[in-house]
């Protein structure tokens, strides 16, 4: 587990971003059943993991009010933690870089590679380095990128990109695992999990010797120490901090906290929401390059510093709440849109409630337009949240603009056309509903209307496609068989037949 890591105008940009296809990759996901079945067993899994790990602090709900108080008061005086953290982290030895986007952090690596020339380099799992599409940026540059979080290498050798913030291979069961090895590596697989374990840990144990550059995000930084934070369970970040020449860490501006006794609330939330353990397997305190040969570490580390869209957030207290995640993906886990879809449907690098809200935030509300609606509104997301972001308040403010247009950016269409109309075709069934329910024998009327329609539809189900703005609705779903008569009108029945059966004397 670690930080976060065509480009899209607006406040930031986002790599790989599809958010707007969000109706046409549904339906997709939604017919995979095998993807489901993976979704369900890998978060139930995390899910019950997380609640046994919570059941052992007495102080969970105190634990949380601080963590919370953690990050608000570090975003709250940004501007001067990153300006401490930078002097203290100079003066550790460690080169700090700003990157106002990603284009910027991405030719910081680029120059950082091409100056100590380097061909080979293996990567920590960062969602920030996939936010900003490093990898494709170092192919074309000659370096060939190497990931070696299990997860994040399976996905590599896939071709695809995560589908979870801490998992990125959730989507896939192990046989799928075991012939994706077996064919890219053209040889015979095991079939249990150790066994696959050991051949990816045999295949890429060599890359960290033979690497000059080692890549990672960063979970926290400390503006108190100049020191930056990793959190695994693998022990690839400890190889890829230590064993290369060079360190590059790539870090959104929101990671910093104050002081160092911070990082005690967050590691110990952290760590339960998301994998349910009391502790994770390996810490690494990164606060400078060796100065001896004695010590262990690279001779050379640079920290970049990442906005891309963050600090717009800071103007508005609703979106700056999106700011505190601290990316332990508790909300994707108990999600029922994410648990039925996964991640690659969002078409982000950011899935989820959490994505849902940092995307359009990001990319700009044109660019996502229909990730708000990826929700249910149900709340579970903002229940598990270890810093209590209000995710559904923040997707209710992200559903407004989307309707009224984005004055944030001055764009005024905020959806595709296709989403336009079906929000003008929902309009309509509004105002249509509001003047059936104004009058009793209108009321009626309709649902007589209602129900011979659904008598005709489940007899005939291809008439569901000309439903107009029902249409959707019906697509993964079977209309109900109509009773034949209403509710009030059976309970008539059902009054009298019991009238007749005890009449009174």
């Amino acid at each position: 587990m670690t930080a976060p890591g065509s480009e899209s105008s607006g406040a930031g940009s986002i790599h790989h971003l599809h958010a707007n296809q969000f109706d046409d990759l549904v339906p997709r996901a939604l017919a995979n059943v095998e993807l489901r079945g993976a979704l369900a067993k890998a978060t139930n899994t995390i899910r019950n993991r997380r609640a046994i790990a919570l059941e052992g602090i007495d102080d969970l709900q105190e634990l949380r009010s601080r963590a919370k108080a953690i990050k608000t008061e570090a975003l709250a005086h940004l501007d001067e933690h990153l300006e401490t953290f930078e002097r203290h982290a100079t003066a550790n030895g460690i080169k700090v870089h700003w990157a106002a986007d990603a284009e910027t952090a991405r030719s910081i690596v680029l120059d950082i590679a091409r100056m100590n020339k380097v061909e080979l380099a293996v990567k920590a799992k960062s969602m920030v380095s996939e936010e900003i599409g490093l990898n494709d940026a170092l192919i074309d540059a000659g370096v060939v990128p190497v990931e070696t979080d299990l997860g994040e290498w399976i996905v590599q050798l896939a071709e695809e990109p995560p589908s979870h913030i801490l998992a990125p291979a959730i989507h896939k069961r192990r046989r799928e695992i075991r012939d994706l090895l077996a064919r890219v590596l053209d040889r015979p697989m095991p079939d249990d999990a150790a066994g696959l374990t050991e051949v990816a840990r045999n295949e890429l144990r060599e890359r960290f010797a033979q690497a000059d550059l080692g890549i990672s995000g960063a979970n926290f930084l400390v503006a108190e120490t100049g020191s930056f934070l990793l959190i695994e369970n693998e022990g690839n970040i400890r190889l890829t901090t230590s064993l290369p020449r060079i360190h590059v860490a790539v870090a959104g501006i929101e990671k910093i906290v104050a002081r160092l006794e911070d990082l005690g609330p967050l590691v110990r939330i952290i760590t339960r929401s998301a994998t349910g353990q009391p502790i994770s397997c390996y810490q690494t305190l990164v606060t400078g390059p060796k100065t001896s040969l004695e010590d262990d570490g690279p001779e050379e580390i640079h920290l970049i510093l990442l906005d891309n869209g963050r600090s717009k957030l800071l103007e508005d207290d609703l979106t700056a709440e999106t700011l505190r995640c601290i990316r332990c993906s508790a909300c994707l886990n108990v999600c029922p849109v994410y648990r039925q879809i996964g991640g690659h449907a969002y078409g982000s690098v950011y899935p989820g409630p959490i994505g849902a809200i940092f995307t359009p935030l990001i990319a700009g509300m044109h660019a996502a337009s229909q990730l708000p609606g990826a929700s249910s509104l149900c709340g579970a997301c903002r229940e598990v949240c270890p810093v209590d972001i209000d995710i559904p308040g923040v997707l209710l403010h992200l559903r407004h603009r989307a309707a009224e247009g984005d004055r944030s950016t001055g764009d005024r269409p905020m959806s595709d056309p296709r989403t336009m109309e079906k929000n003008r075709a929902m309009r309509r069934g509004f105002r249509l509903w509001r003047w059936a329910m104004g009058s009793s024998r209108r009321f009626q009327m309709f649902g007589a209307i209602g129900r011979l329609l659904a008598t005709v539809v489940s007899r005939v189900p291809s008439l569901a496609r000309h439903a107009g703005p029902l249409a959707g609705w019906t697509d993964g779903r079977a209309v109900p068989r109509s009773p034949g008569r209403s509710f009030r009108s059976g309970a008539v029945a059902r009054r009298l037949r019991l009238e007749e059966q005890n009449p009174r004397r």
